[in-house]
């Protein structure tokens, strides 16, 4: 009786088993569930596919010329495809999207997209056959669409479109990726930068990010990337040393991003901690491909980076909060904009967790935004300054995390840091001790807000900027005489990018690391640099040992 049961059991399961799978089929070829049940189905998208692309360009001095299609059909991509260096002329990237469950059987589903001048589906040549398979439409767009009732749920069916810039243009974000082929074809498109139809199938991709920890072995490495200055575009070099790049011509940001991708390779980095000026802002008419570049090769590579920013940042087509969200939306990325209620965008606090699978907090980063020029340049000429919401914010927390569990149960010695861009006024003290070259004049705010001595207070053992390209020291800070004790480094980081100046005397582009063994409550911090000793760890020294600033 019970091996009955059992025999009817199982195939009561086989049957029902291939009855789902023949429902699965048919829906996915003929639609036959209803909206309510298909929606769950694992191949639907549950957003908008699109359905159509074009492109309009249009006369700025013509009273009948027009780049608008009409609102209740077309969707436009707000990015000028001549990034506004056209003073007459306009162009924009128009879609159609429709939610999956509001389809007709008369819309087409785009699952393909070409760029070129020719017909994808050419087939002899001589004779010109086609296929029929792709659409045209302006600027040399080939679409491939479909009719087929599960086209939508296709994972080639392209369901958002972009605009990249450059020749050097990338897509790191997951589902997405550059059309192949051409840029687009536009009229009128000398010295502009070319634009590149970037596409994503299916759903949205989202990645998890771990957070940070010390490695089995009590190690932790930062790589500092400070100044690295990216463009729409190539970009233009500025003093390179050398001046030619691979035997041919210097060309900015592929010159820089080589240089850090190397970089990434050799020292396999836990952390990558971006201290500003990312972006040219003048020479950035979309930020977005400049922060994609430098992105692309961290998520390649898996590793947690986190952003801050400087003077120029906000200079390009983005403001600060809307390249927070930016970076905030990218996968292995730690950036946040902070609170907001203290000043500045991109005041938050980084906790590196002990080794395997540890709750307490090993080392803390705490990263604040320095903001970009004196709001008062009458009284206080050049730069801005942190302000006294910040240093409150930074104070408080600090005092709360040295309470926390996380904090309180650690049983090695805990270990703070701190990441700004404009350097301190103290940075300009010659009178304390340097490791590395002062080349040029600090250029620092004119007003003192009080933030070196808050980051001794709270027993913070090292700060390190950017800012000042050609300055790549390490200072150290001491306690009031008369019997002066070591009380805080203070760091450049080296400027990185070939976008940005260079010159005094011919600096070599660098970056900086800091290797925290947390077995011996340890820092020790090198750069490593773009040209000739590029294999030497320069101006290695300890700045911390047994948790406690150090002069060596």
């Amino acid at each position: 009786m019970t091996r009955r049961l059992t025999r009817a059991a199982t195939q009561f399961a086989i049957l029902t088993v291939a009855v789902l799978v023949i429902i699965f089929l048919l829906d996915n070829r003929y639609r036959v569930l209803p909206p309510s049940i298909h929606n769950y189905m694992p191949t639907h998208h549950g957003d908008h596919v699109i359905t159509d692309i074009t492109v309009t360009t249009c006369s700025t001095i013509s009273l009948f010329s027009g780049c608008a299609l009409d609102p209740n059909k077309w969707d436009r991509i707000d990015k000028d495809l001549y990034l506004g260096k056209k003073w007459f002329l306009r162009g924009y990237i128009h879609v159609q999207r429709k939610k999956e469950n509001m389809l007709t059987a008369e819309d087409k589903v785009v699952v393909d997209v070409k760029i070129g001048q020719l017909d994808p589906g050419a087939v002899g040549k001589r004779k010109g056959k086609r296929d029929g398979k792709w659409e045209s439409r302006d600027a040399g767009i080939w679409l491939n669409r479909s009719k087929k009732p599960h086209a939508s749920d296709s994972v080639e069916a392209i369901t958002e479109v972009d605009v990249l810039f450059g020749a050097d243009s990338v897509e790191p974000r997951p589902g997405w990726s550059i059309v192949q082929g051409t840029s687009l074809w536009l009229p009128v498109a000398d010295q502009i930068e070319e634009a590149r139809l970037t596409v994503r199938r299916g759903p949205p991709v989202k990645v998890n990010t771990p957070a940070p920890r010390v490695s089995k072995a009590g190690k932790f490495k930062i790589m500092q990337v400070a100044d690295l200055h990216l463009s729409t575009g190539l970009g233009l070099c500025r003093h390179p040393v050398p001046d030619s790049f691979h035997g041919g011509k210097c060309d900015a940001d592929p010159r820089t991003m080589e240089f850090i991708e190397k970089m990434l390779d050799q020292e396999k980095p836990d952390l990558v901690v971006l201290t500003g000026d990312q972006i040219n802002g003048e020479s950035s008419p979309d930020a977005q491909t400049a922060v994609f570049k430098f992105a692309a090769p961290f998520i390649e590579r898996k590793i947690p980076y986190a952003a801050i920013f400087g003077n120029h940042d906000d200079e390009g087509s983005l403001s600060r909060s809307k390249l927070m969200e930016l970076i905030q939306s990218l996968p292995y990325s730690l950036s946040e904009p902070g609170p907001s209620d203290i000043d500045g965008v991109g005041n938050y606090v980084i906790e590196v967790l002990a080794p395997l699978s540890s709750s307490h907090s090993a080392i803390t980063l705490y990263l604040l935004d320095t903001h970009s020029y004196s709001p008062d340049e009458q009284q206080f000429r050049g730069y801005d300054w942190l302000k006294k919401s910040q240093i409150e914010w930074f104070t408080k927390t600090a005092e709360e995390l040295k309470n926390s569990p996380s904090h309180v149960g650690y049983t090695h010695i805990h270990m703070d840091m701190a990441f700004i861009h404009i350097p301190l006024p103290e940075y300009r003290d010659k009178n304390n001790n340097i490791v590395g070259a002062w080349l040029e004049r600090p250029t620092v705010p004119g007003f003192n807000s009080g933030f070196r001595d808050a980051l001794v207070q709270q027993g913070v053992l090292a700060v390190s900027c950017g800012h000042d390209h050609a300055n790549d020291y390490c200072m150290l800070s001491k306690t009031p005489s008369p019997r002066p004790k070591p009380a805080l480094w203070m760091c450049y980081g080296g400027g990185v990018g070939f976008g940005g100046y260079g010159g005094y005397g011919g600096f070599i582009r660098r970056v900086r690391f800091f290797e925290i063994d947390t077995n011996e409550a340890r820092i020790t911090t090198y750069k490593r640099v773009e040209y000739n000793e590029t294999e030497k760890r320069i101006d290695d020294q300890v700045i911390v040992d047994g948790g406690r600033v150090v002069e060596k």
